[in-house]
C-alpha cells in the first residue's frame, strides 16, 4: 500500500482548518497519518519542552520513550539538524535508541512553528526495513508546513 499524499493532504487539511493548538494539531495529524498506510507502525510527535530536550507527545501505535535528549537518537539528530533523517535501518544509526524492539526502519521530519521555531519532530517508525523513501519525506514535510507553519 502507498499513501495517496494528496488526499491524506486534503483530509489533515479540513480537520485542522482553524485550528491553533499544537497538541490538538499533533493528535489529528499522528492519527491519520498513521493509518494512512501499512507501513507505519509507530506514528507520533515528540515536542521541544526545553533547551535540547524532547517529550513525547501525541501518537498513535506502543508506548514510545518519553524523553529525548537532541543528543541522543534519530529523533535528536532531526532537532539538532533540523533536517529530515530516513534511516533504512535503525540497528545501522549511530546512537539509535530503541522505543521497541519491531523497530526496523524511521522517518524523522523536523516540525516548525510560526517563525521557524522548532516545535518538534515528527517521527514515523515500521517494522519493515527501507520503509521510507525521500518521496514520503517530501510529502509529510509539505502536510506538516502546511498544519504547523501557518502563523
Amino acid at each position: 500500500m502507498s499513501v495517496d499524499y494528496p488526499s491524506l493532504a486534503a483530509t489533515i487539511a479540513s480537520l485542522t482548518e482553524g485550528e491553533t493548538d499544537e497538541v490538538a494539531l499533533m493528535a489529528t495529524v499522528a492519527c491519520e497519518v498513521h493509518h494512512a498506510d501499512d507501513r507505519f507502525d509507530w506514528t507520533g510527535f515528540y515536542r521541544v519542552t526545553g533547551p535540547e530536550m524532547l517529550k513525547i507527545g501525541p501518537y498513535q501505535g506502543g508506548h514510545g520513550c518519553l524523553v529525548i535528549p537532541f543528543s541522543r537518537g534519530v529523533c535528536g539528530a532531526a532537532a539538532r539538524s533540523g533536517e529530515i533523517q530516513i534511516v533504512p535501518d535503525v540497528d545501522a544509526f549511530p546512537g539509535h535508541i530503541a522505543c521497541a524492539s519491531s523497530t526496523r526502519s524511521e522517518i524523522v521530519l523536523p516540525v516548525f512553528g510560526p517563525g521557524g521555531r522548532l516545535v518538534g519532530v515528527f517521527d514515523i517508525d515500521s517494522d519493515q526495513p527501507d520503509a521510507f523513501t525521500e518521496t514520503d519525506g517530501a510529502a509529510l514535510a509539505e502536510i506538516l508546513a502546511s498544519v504547523f507553519g501557518r502563523g
